[in-house]
């Protein structure tokens, strides 16, 4: 696989680097309405194949850079998808969620 990836190199290198291009141009055209799983899936790979294409290169800034890109793309999954714990939200944020549902329930 390592000497498909080497013959490639340069494609292979340069369609990561687009996947990233897409995956934070598309949170920035549609903000909070992005579907962040499938970004942080698709930014999370484009992670992978990079960190792979630094490998074989032996560029250790980019391994660094992007194995740092690929924990930050778990974290972002397990977010997304609800399985992480989210931090309770104290004072002023609190008091402001809490005023509004009171509103709305009545």
């Amino acid at each position: 696989m390592n000497a498909f990836v080497i013959r490639y190199l340069k494609t292979i290198e340069t369609t990561g680097v687009l996947m990233r291009v897409f995956s934070f141009s598309l949170v920035s055209w549609l903000g909070p309405h992005s579907p962040f799983m499938f970004v942080w899936i698709f930014n999370t790979t484009d992670a992978v194949v990079l960190t792979w294409c630094a490998t074989l290169k032996r560029d250790a800034a980019y391994i660094v850079l992007n194995v740092f890109w690929i924990l930050v793309g778990i974290v972002g999954i397990l977010r997304a998808g609800n399985f992480l714990h989210q931090p309770r939200r104290v004072g002023l944020e609190a008091a402001r969620q809490s005023s509004q549902q009171a509103v709305l329930h009545g």
